[in-house]
């Protein structure tokens, strides 16, 4: 298939992005992020390979947070029928438009209708999908590439990286207040983390400069003999 416009730079694997430009899907992806969070796609992918089980009739291409939850919820329920299974993170990241998430999400739709999993992601790769690979099943999709690239004196603040990496329709999915105030205390962390590191590299930019001692004692000195004298002339 040749789409009328060419996608943009998706991060995915050569081997997986030729296989999803041969589906003749009825949408053309070109924003991987935006275009797989409603499910639609992902329903239309599955639904070529198994047409009985996975209709497109009761799915809807809408952009709500409601409209994700209930395509989402749908093929939750497919998928647990057919005993396939996607990583979690990927999913919830994907409806939360998260970086490098939906890139995950397509390799694993991949894996399952092909039975081959894509070369493992490079450095590189890992770098231009912005996420990063903690462990073998665990992901951080997070904004850390694009603070990376910012020069130290304009990244993120505790406060941003929340607003950053913890979004409106997460809140809304998750109402549970204990839920997300672990989600908060993550980001903390892991942005105190990211502080420690940049002190550690970059010594200089950190050191606080400390008072000269001499300077010290002249200042000591001098506001213990305006206070003699004060007392003195009340006396």
């Amino acid at each position: 298939m040749d789409y009328p416009h060419p996608p943009r730079k998706s991060g995915l694997p050569r081997e997986v992005l030729k296989w999803l430009q041969g589906l003749d899907l009825s949408i053309s992806p070109r924003n991987v992020r935006r275009d797989f969070a409603n499910g639609c796609i992902v329903a239309e992918i599955f639904s070529l390979h198994y047409p009985e089980d996975c209709s497109m009739h009761s799915f809807i291409n809408g952009t709500s947070l409601t409209t994700k939850l209930g395509n989402w919820s749908q093929l939750e329920r497919f998928l647990q029928k057919q005993n396939l299974q996607l990583t979690k993170e990927a999913v919830e990241g994907t409806i939360h438009c998260k970086p490098g998430a939906a890139e995950v999400l397509v390799q694993d739709v991949y894996g399952l209708l092909t039975n081959h999993r894509s070369h493992t992601p490079s450095q590189q790769e890992k770098y231009d999908t912005g996420f990063k690979i903690l462990q073998d099943t665990e992901f951080d999709f997070s904004d850390q590439r694009y603070q990376n690239q910012l020069p130290m004196v304009a990244r993120s603040t505790a406060s941003t990286a929340i607003k950053n990496n913890l979004s409106l329709s997460e809140l809304m999915a998750e109402p549970d207040i204990r839920t997300n105030q672990r989600k908060v205390w993550d980001i903390i962390h892991k942005h105190l983390e990211q502080r420690a590191t940049d002190r550690l590299h970059n010594p200089d930019r950190f050191r606080v400069r400390s008072i000269p001692r001499r300077q010290t004692s002249q200042h000591v000195d001098l506001s213990t003999s305006n206070t003699s004298s004060k007392s003195c002339q009340q006396k």
